[in-house]
Order: structure tokens, then sequence, then C-alpha cells
């Protein structure tokens, strides 16, 4: 029996039903995803706080269940339910794939890893590669990210095995912002300390129930002053960072205290 002899073997003669099964479990597959990807969404959008991060994130999860279920209401039409054709189709099926679409296969392989372990979720705002932003959706190939001046940036989930994934609020709603100040070593700091206690305190923004913080190292160049408190939503980070940043400089300018001045690069070197 010749090759092509074994590969006729292995899938089944298609009939008219055959193919109108097929093509009415495709287009259930697609449609029920496409009303996946618009309806939870919207009804998230509805939602506050926990449930709507939790519902965001089972979009991933049930749109894959849809075409793993698709895939194995469509493979038993197609080929002889018989263990002999199965280890070859697969055999041949993962070649294919390892030598040409191996990066392609990495980023579904590491795709299906993200959305079991999930290192970051619909609504998170993470940073992967220098890019920042918030997660608009989790496809099986790849992760959108949106940033902060509204670019969208489409990072395959290959990234996991390689670099850091930072996720600065992990699938709940608080997401920590940090507003530094850099003061003349000359001032009363514990002053200085109370009236960036104050600005936090004062912020429409600020979510109450959660903890705000001063924290205060002293460099060879000044006083390094770190605001640190949480928004009501991590939406508002950039506003409610801007107000902290605003208010706090007019406050300590208030004081008397002066502003420090330091080399670029000793800058760069105490930010980190």
């Amino acid at each position: 029996m010749t090759a092509d002899d074994r590969i006729v073997r292995i899938f089944k003669t298609l009939d008219q039903g055959a193919f109108i099964e097929l093509a009415v479990i495709i287009v259930v597959a697609g449609l029920l995803i496409h009303l996946l990807q618009r309806l939870l969404p919207w009804i998230a959008s509805r939602l506050h706080g926990r449930k709507r991060l939790h519902l965001l994130a089972s979009v991933p999860f049930v749109r894959l269940l849809l075409i793993v279920t698709a895939l194995a209401l469509i493979v038993p039409r197609l080929i002889e339910p018989s263990m002999q054709n199965m280890v070859a189709l697969l055999g041949t099926v993962g070649l294919a794939l390892g030598f040409a679409f191996k990066d392609y296969a990495s980023s579904l392989i590491a795709g299906i890893v993200a959305i079991g372990e999930q290192p970051y979720r619909n609504g998170d705002w993470i940073e992967i590669g220098g890019v920042y932003g918030e997660v608009r959706h989790v496809g099986l190939r790849a992760v959108e990210v949106v940033t902060p001046d509204d670019t969208v940036v489409v990072i395959p989930h290959g990234r996991l095995w390689t670099e850091p994934v930072h996720n600065a609020n992990d699938g709940g709603p608080r997401l920590l912002c940090v507003a530094d100040f850099y003061l003349h070593p000359e001032h009363d700091a514990a002053r200085a300390r109370q009236l960036l206690w104050d600005v936090a305190l004062t912020s429409p923004y600020l979510h109450f129930s959660t903890p705000v913080a001063v924290i205060v190292h002293e460099r060879p160049w000044g006083t390094h002053y770190r605001l640190k408190a949480y928004p009501v939503d991590g939406g508002q980070q950039f506003r409610f960072l801007t107000d902290l940043t605003v208010r706090g400089k007019a406050a300590l300018q208030g004081m008397g205290a002066r502003f420090a001045v330091a080399p670029p690069a000793v800058t760069e070197q105490t930010s980190l």
C-alpha cells in the first residue's frame, strides 16, 4: 500500500450531508465566539470591582472552550476514528508545526499557559518588554495592550518564556501609584512629610479604605520623597498622579522648600 493510499484511508469520504454538518459547526462556533466577545465585555462594563475583572478574565477561557469543542466535533467527521489514524495524523501535524510554525506554535502553547496560569487578564495593567498599558484582549497567540497614549500594542504570548511580566493590579481593582518629589536637604522633613500625606488624603481620586504612605530617602544631593496611594479605579492612575504631583509641588513650595537639582546620571540611578 502506497503512502497516498494510507492518507486516503485516514480521511473519510465526505458527502453533501457531511459538508453541511461541518459548515454548521464552523458557523455556529464563529457566531458564538463573536457574540461572546461582544456580550461579556458589554456586561462587564456595567459591573464594578472584582466582578467586572473576573468576567473580563473569563472571555479567553470560554473562547478557548468553544474552539476546542468545535474541533472535537469536526475531527471525527473528517477522520476514521482508529488509534492508528489518530497517531499518524497527530504525528504529521506535530512535525509540520515543529518545522514550519515553531514560533507561532510556541506562542499558542504560551497562550494556553497564560489562560490557565493567568499572569495577566483583561483589565490588568501590565508591562512586558518596556510596554506598559491595560490588557484589552487575551487571544490564543497574543495579548493586546492599550498604552497610556492610546496605542494598541500586540505582544505574542511567547514573550512569557524569555521576559518577566510586571502586573500592577494582578486581577484586582486596586493599583498603587507613586509620586516622587526631590527636595534640597535644608528643609523641615517632618512638615514636608505631613504636607504630602495631607495632599493624598484630600485627593478626589483617593480610595480611602487603602493605606497612604510617604517614604523618605536621604541622598547625597537631596531628599527623595515617595508618596504612595491607591486611586478608586486603576484607569484613574494618571489623573491621580497628576493631582498628587501638582498639589504636592504647590504645598512644598508654600512651606518654602527648595527642590533638589541633580545630574541626569545621578537621577537615573536613584530612581531605580
